[in-house]
Formats: C-alpha cells, sequence, structure tokens
C-alpha cells in the first residue's frame, strides 16, 4: 500500500510499482483518510508491505502501525526528513513495530519549484526567503522513489535509516538563476528576517506551528546546517542521484506552459 498515494512522493512510488501498488489517499480509489479510522482497515486488506508517509500526529502514527502488523504488514519504507532525531515520535512506531523496516530521510525536494511553495515566487517573478547564500543538496523526487521502491521490493534495508540528498549543494539564488536561464523567468531573490517570513506565510493560511517549522527548516539552510552531502541514494541504487540540471531540463516545461 502507498499512503498519500496523490503526493510528490507517492504518486512516483505507485507509478514506478505498477501493479504491485495498491495507491491510498483520501482521493484514491483505495481510500485513506489519517483521520478516519473506518478507512485504514479495509485499505490494509492483504497487504505486505507499506509506503508511509505520515499524517501530523504521532500517536495515530503507531496506531495505524500497530493495525498493519496485525493485519500482516511484514514491510515498513517509512518518509521521514533529514536532521530529525532517532527518537522522532512519528520514526519510531515503525522502528518499534517487530518487522521490517527502513526509513527515507530526504532533504527538500528539487519539485519544491515546480510543484509546491516556491513555484508562486517563480510565476510572481519575486522570491523573498530567509536562507541568505546558504546552500542545500536538494533531491530529486523520483530519486527517493526509486529508493522507496528499492526498499519495498528488494532485501538488505531492514533495519536501514538513508539520509538522501542530491549530488551538490547550491544557493536558492543559484536555483533561481538556473530555473530563469532555463524557463526565461527571471526571479529577484531577497533574503528576509525570520520572523517577516512566518508571519508572510501565517498570512497565507500556515497553521503557525507549521510556518514556524518551515521557517525553521529554511533558517537551517542559511546557518548552514544542511551544505553537507549524504551517500544514500548511491548505497542503495548504486548510481549518483539526479543533478539539479537534470531536474531544471525536465521541468522547464511547466514553468514555460504556465508563463
Amino acid at each position: 500500500m502507498v499512503l498519500a498515494a496523490t503526493g510528490k512522493t507517492g504518486r512516483r512510488v505507485a507509478a514506478s510499482l505498477g501493479s504491485l501498488a495498491r495507491p491510498a489517499s483520501r482521493s484514491s480509489e483505495t481510500r485513506f483518510d489519517w483521520s478516519d479510522l473506518d478507512t485504514w482497515k479495509p485499505a490494509l486488506e492483504g497487504v505486505t508491505g507499506v509506503y508511509l508517509v505520515p499524517g501530523d500526529d504521532p500517536e495515530a502514527v503507531a496506531s495505524f502501525v500497530s493495525l498493519a502488523v496485525e493485519s500482516g504488514v511484514t514491510r515498513f519504507v517509512q518518509l521521514s526528513m533529514r536532521s530529525v532525531p532517532d527518537d522522532d515520535p512519528f520514526e519510531a512506531p515503525v522502528r518499534a513495530s517487530g518487522v521490517d523496516w527502513t526509513i527515507l530521510r530526504p532533504v527538500w525536494f528539487m519539485q519544491n519549484f515546480s510543484e509546491d511553495m516556491f513555484l508562486p515566487m517563480i510565476l510572481a517573478g519575486e522570491a523573498a526567503l530567509p536562507t541568505g547564500d546558504g546552500v542545500h543538496p536538494f533531491i530529486d523526487v523520483q530519486d527517493i522513489a526509486d529508493v522507496a521502491v528499492a526498499a519495498l521490493t528488494g532485501d538488505g534495508h531492514a533495519g536501514q535509516v538513508y539520509e538522501l540528498t542530491g549530488p551538490d549543494a547550491l544557493s536558492f539564488p543559484d536555483a533561481f538563476a538556473r530555473i530563469a536561464a532555463a524557463s526565461g523567468r527571471a526571479v529577484r531573490f531577497s533574503d528576509v528576517p525570520a520572523p517577516a517570513f512566518t508571519a508572510t506565510l501565517v498570512d497565507l493560511g500556515y497553521p503557525e506551528d507549521i510556518a514556524s517549522l518551515v521557517t525553521v527548516l529554511l533558517t537551517n539552510i542559511r546557518d548552514g546546517r544542511e551544505a553537507h552531502l549524504s551517500d544514500g541514494v548511491r548505497r542503495v541504487l548504486g548510481r549518483a542521484p539526479r543533478t539539479f540540471a537534470d531536474y531544471v531540463k525536465a521541468a522547464e516545461p511547466t514553468w514555460a506552459a504556465t508563463a
């Protein structure tokens, strides 16, 4: 079962698994809703492996993992994020499940520039972020999906925590410049204080806790805490991760199509 099957990673995992996948989300044929416990057991029927994208409640994750194991699940591959502690409450239930588990800890997605929060900035030609010139090794979501599929279907990944990054680190100004060069969309970058950025997110409708978390993750880049590379993609797939140039080439029609 692939949770969050309409999301950035989930839909790619489901597509790569093909007929092996049971896509599950609030809008999929197999309905799954973290807030509706009645959807859990039917979605798990006959399932032996789960690509787990947690909701926002660690207690719900714990209850789901327990039910999944009772239902016959013998393998979890969980999407997490880099820099969380090993006692992270969202990871803890999977670690304590008693079955095979693998945890993926990726960095910021390249696809955030074409499918998510940075796309409106590109379309507006203005990007105001609290990152300064700090660099970050953005990862292509397809690499995350490829690692997830390998861990779901292959051997040797039980008990492993894979940090997943791209092959090099670049700053947000550099990223926007590369996108501008490929798409013709000039983007003016400005560095903003963290409190101002949090306030902007709240004004846009983000819950305060989420706005604060996003701000912390971005200021970590400014502070140089997220510049280091990790070898998880190569360890699992035996190849280098996709580059930002690869991503820009593939995503360029998205920016052009919305011109």
